[in-house]
């Protein structure tokens, strides 16, 4: 198994990558999760009425942001010039809650799936942060990367082999 993580070298110890040597490709990640809250939440979220401010806005700032700063808050994981950062966020009446999906581009050396999982689980949070003082029940679940692209490993979609 340690042959196959990248952030490990032979002896054990934790490293960063070294990818200076690879060829730059356009490199492509989306992430997307969920947060459950009782459907009162839902509306007054919705119609813009929590005390707080724009929760959906600040969510995606929020999340834009965080994306920004993911080499300064996951160890190992190298600065990136990224060219694009979404992060939208759509209701989901079943749930009820709020579905969250974040990408992130950039031409590079290494992929941005940690910017995409960052965006999104930043802006799920913020989510929580801005409504719990009216439903402290949230529950944020399901956070994964649904699809990426670039680099030797190609494309790769949630649910596809690879």
């Amino acid at each position: 198994m340690a042959d196959k993580l990248t952030h490990i070298d032979s002896s054990g110890t934790a490293r960063m990558v070294d990818v200076g040597g690879k060829e730059d490709t356009e490199r492509f990640a989306s992430a997307c999760g969920t947060i459950a809250m009782k459907a009162e939440t839902l509306d007054m979220i919705l119609s813009g009425q929590a005390r707080k401010g724009d929760v959906l806005a600040t969510a995606r700032i929020a999340g834009i942001m965080a994306a920004k700063k993911t080499s300064d808050l996951i160890p190992l994981c190298h600065p990136l010039a990224l060219t694009q950062v979404t992060v939208d966020i759509e209701e989901d009446r079943e749930l009820p809650g709020l579905s969250v999906t974040a990408t992130a581009r950039l031409k590079g050396k290494t992929g941005v799936e940690m910017e995409a999982l960052t965006a999104c689980s930043v802006a799920l949070l913020t989510v929580y942060d801005m409504a719990k003082a009216v439903d402290r029940g949230m529950m944020i679940g399901n956070v994964r990367v649904s699809e990426k692209s670039g680099g030797k490993s190609g494309h790769w979609k949630s649910g596809s082999s690879g």
